[in-house]
């Protein structure tokens, strides 16, 4: 598959790009819409401005690539809330010009991250950084999954087990469509599992089971898409600019 075109029924295409500016890039803040405008307005951060406009523009980029649509006129929106309806914090969606595809967005420090699929889809990621697991493991951890990352070395390999179990997780709960809430430590990961891992998120009215696989995108990053358990699908992955 060749980088301009659209994902096949088989398929999940993820883009990712990296973004170190220190204010947003005049060229990102061009593509955004006027609420992601008045967002940004809001985020105190120069550093945090500038990944948040990076991520939108570098997404309406990308989905010009597979849509073969002019990045300007691509427009964002959500779908329904799948627990309660609202579609104020429903899964993202690409409302124009009319395609079959859905989305997922995450970003993690400069990091930004587009999944594109024809089933739902859900991509998480995050930056590898030492991290207090015992603390947070007791929040939002399995028992296995907590004996998984007290088996890990110390250091950064245990908080990379951990952020393996928390994208998993997180990647899951995009594809469903309620993002973080629901109780993380009712979802097992299986982080022991080679990809694709089986997870089951249980909430009503979504699948029943819901297929993990790892994105190999760079040591600096853990990242995982999730897709519908019942789909067999492939994943293309590929680093834009």
């Amino acid at each position: 598959m060749t980088e301009s075109h659209a994902p096949a029924a088989t398929e999940v295409t993820v883009r990712w790009w990296l973004s170190a500016a220190e204010k947003p890039d005049p060229a990102d803040l061009a593509l955004l819409d006027p609420g992601e405008r008045d967002r940004l307005s809001r985020l105190e951060n120069p550093a945090a401005a500038a990944e948040f406009a990076a991520g939108r523009a570098g997404t309406r980029r990308a989905l010009s690539e597979l849509l073969d649509a002019d990045p300007a006129k691509i427009e964002l929106g959500r779908l329904p809330c799948p627990g309660c309806g609202n579609q104020r914090h429903g899964p993202p969606a690409v409302v124009s010009p009319p395609n079959p595809y859905r989305i997922s967005l995450s970003h993690s420090a400069g990091c930004c991250v587009l999944a594109v699929a024809r089933v739902p889809v859900g991509v998480d990621v995050e930056r590898v950084r030492v991290l207090d697991t015992d603390s947070m493991g007791q929040v939002v951890l399995t028992a296995a999954e907590r004996r998984h990352v007290r088996d890990a070395p110390s250091g950064i390999e245990r908080s990379r087990a951990f952020l393996r179990c928390w994208t998993r997780k997180e990647a899951v709960l995009k594809a469903v469509g309620i993002g973080l809430a629901a109780d993380l430590r009712s979802i097992e990961t299986h982080p022991d599992h080679p990809d694709p891992a089986r997870v089951a998120a249980g909430v009503p009215g979504t699948p029943d089971a819901w297929a993990v696989r790892d994105l190999g995108l760079s040591t600096d990053w853990v990242a995982t898409v999730a897709v519908p358990h019942s789909v067999s699908i492939g994943v293309n992955t590929l680093r834009r600019g």
